[in-house]
C-alpha cells in the first residue's frame, strides 16, 4: 500500500447525506455515543496525582544525568495529558461545553503549556475538510511540502534541497515539534485575534512553562537541564507526530474547488492503524481515525467497538475504508512526502487507486 492521491474530480461512487444519516441512526441505537463518565473521572483524578508523583521523583532524584530518562518520562506524560485535553475539546467527556472548555484549559494550557484556543481554532478547520487544499492547516506547513505544488514553490536553495529530501527528515523534524507547539501558542495568545478567556489562557501557560522551566534549573544544574528540557521537549514532539501522522498523510488530497459529501470526505482521508488496546492507549484512540472524525464526540473507549460497524458500513455503501498496521502507514507517509519532494507531478497511488484499477 503506498502514498495518496490528488483528486481532480470524484473517484467514487458519490453517497448522499441521507447515507450518513442511516449511519448515524445505527451508531446511536448501538449506544455507543453515550457518555463514559467512570472511564473519564478515573482519568482526570489520576492525572494530578500521576503528575504530582513525576515532579517528586524529580525532585528526589536530583542533579544527575540519569534525569534524562525522567525527561522522557515526562514527554510521555505530558502527550498522554494532551490527548485527555483533546477528548474534552471535542465534547467527548461532559455533556456540559463548559465544562469541557475548563477540562481542555487546565490540561492543555495549565499542565502541557499548549493553547486550547489555538488547538481548537485549528483543529476544527482541520475536522471540518481533512486534507482539504486551501483549507485544511495540517497540510500547509512550512517544512514539508504535501502537494506537488508546494514542492514546487519558490524556495532558496538549501529549503529546495530540503524539501527533496524531506521524506528522510520528516522524523528528525518532529524534534523540534515540541517547541513548535508551545510557541505557536503563546504567538496565539499574544495576538490581536479573537481569542475566548485569553487572560485565563495566558495564566495558565504562564505558569506552566515558566514554573516548569524554573522547577527544572533549581533542581539541576543548568548543563544538565538544559539538556533535560532539550530531550523533554523532543521527546514530547516526536511523541504527539507519531501518534497524529499515521491518521491523513498519504491519503487522498482534495482539490479547493472539490464537492464532497461528510462520509466520503471523512472516511476516504482517513486512515485507520490496527493494534491492541495497548496501541489505543498509546495513540490515545486516534488510531481509529475515521470513525474519531465521523463521530468526533464519541467517548474514546467506544471507537474500537464503533469501527467494525462503520467498517461494514462503508464496505456496503462502495466507500474504501483503510486500515494500516502502524509500521506500514509510517513507511506510507515517509514514502509519499518523499515522493511530493522530488517533485513528481502524480506520483501517487493508494488503495482508492488500486481499487477501482482492479474493477
Amino acid at each position: 500500500m503506498s502514498a495518496g492521491i490528488i483528486l481532480t474530480k470524484p473517484r467514487v461512487p458519490r453517497t448522499g447525506t441521507s447515507d450518513f444519516t442511516e449511519l448515524a441512526a445505527i451508531v446511536r441505537r448501538s449506544g455507543l455515543l453515550r457518555r463514559r463518565y467512570g472511564y473519564y473521572w478515573t482519568k482526570l483524578a489520576a492525572v494530578p496525582v500521576v503528575l504530582a508523583g513525576a515532579i517528586l521523583a524529580f525532585i528526589w532524584i536530583g542533579d544527575t544525568w540519569w534525569q534524562l530518562f525522567t525527561a522522557a518520562g515526562f514527554a510521555v506524560l505530558f502527550t498522554q495529558i494532551a490527548m485527555l485535553g483533546h477528548d474534552a475539546a471535542h465534547r467527548q467527556i461532559f455533556v456540559s461545553g463548559k465544562w469541557n472548555d475548563w477540562v481542555s484549559l487546565i490540561l492543555g494550557d495549565l499542565l502541557v503549556g499548549m493553547s486550547y484556543g489555538w488547538w481548537r481554532h485549528k483543529h476544527t478547520r482541520h475536522h471540518a475538510n481533512p486534507n482539504k487544499v486551501g483549507t485544511d492547516p495540517d497540510i500547509d506547513l512550512p517544512v514539508i511540502a504535501f502537494t506537488p505544488e508546494q514542492a514546487r514553490a519558490p524556495r532558496s536553495r538549501a529549503a529546495r534541497w530540503l524539501v527533496a529530501h524531506q521524506g528522510v527528515f520528516f522524523f528528525p523534524i518532529l524534534l523540534l515539534e515540541g517547541v513548535s507547539l508551545h510557541a505557536s501558542g503563546v504567538r496565539r495568545v499574544a495576538s490581536r485575534e479573537k481569542l475566548d478567556r485569553r487572560w485565563v489562557e495566558i495564566g495558565f501557560l504562564s505558569i506552566r512553562l515558566a514554573g516548569f522551566g524554573t522547577l527544572v534549573f533549581l533542581v539541576l544544574s543548568p548543563g544538565i537541564a538544559a539538556v533535560f528540557l532539550v530531550v523533554q521537549l523532543g521527546l514530547f514532539g516526536v511523541y504527539m507526530g507519531m501518534v497524529f501522522a499515521p491518521n491523513h498523510k498519504g491519503m487522498p488530497i482534495v482539490p479547493g474547488d472539490a464537492k464532497l459529501d461528510f462520509l466520503t470526505r471523512q472516511v476516504l482521508m482517513s486512515r485507520n492503524v490496527r493494534g491492541t488496546r495497548a496501541l489505543d492507549v498509546m495513540m490515545g484512540g486516534l488510531n481509529y481515525q475515521i470513525e474519531h472524525h465521523l463521530f468526533p464526540s464519541m467517548p474514546r473507549p467506544h471507537l474500537r467497538r464503533v469501527a467494525p460497524i462503520v467498517r461494514e458500513y462503508c464496505q456496503r455503501h462502495g466507500v474504501t475504508y483503510t486500515v494500516t498496521g502502524l509500521w506500514q502507514s509510517y513507511a506510507i507517509v515517509v514514502r509519499y512526502i518523499n515522493r511530493v519532494g522530488l517533485g513528481e507531478r502524480d506520483p501517487f497511488a493508494c488503495p482508492l487507486v488500486q481499487q477501482r484499477a482492479a474493477i
